[in-house]
């Protein structure tokens, strides 16, 4: 009964730990997005660090994120025995990293009209 009670409550420390850290790490996620890029990870259900790893690109390259995508939806293809749920994962991922692309855009649009006088 003792020791039944004593793995209880290691259990319990444990698993408010747990939940502590994930309310640490989802903080850090919300405050570290820009208020658009966190609005676009909600909507398409992604984070960026996400969508980066999906098509296995570390910065925001135009050239690369279409080169990997092709590559990964090609190689994915129900057709040659790939995964519908992976191929989705790509497109999804694809989605959220153009998104950001565009949301940088416009920010750098907004940033060159501020500085004109």
């Amino acid at each position: 009964l003792v020791g039944a009670q004593v793995v209880g409550r290691a259990f319990m420390r444990a698993l408010r730990q747990e939940f502590a850290a994930s309310q640490a790490a989802a903080d850090a996620r919300g405050r570290s997005e820009r208020p658009q890029s966190a609005a676009a990870s909600r909507i398409i259900g992604i984070s960026l660090q996400e969508a980066q790893q999906i098509l296995n690109v570390s910065s925001l390259n135009p050239e690369e994120i279409q080169k990997n995508y092709d590559h990964l939806f090609k190689v994915n293809d129900k057709s040659v025995g790939g995964s519908f749920y992976l191929q989705s994962k790509v497109v999804r991922a694809k989605e959220r990293l153009d998104e950001e692309l565009r949301i940088q855009a416009k920010g750098d649009k907004e940033k060159g009209r501020k500085a004109e006088p």
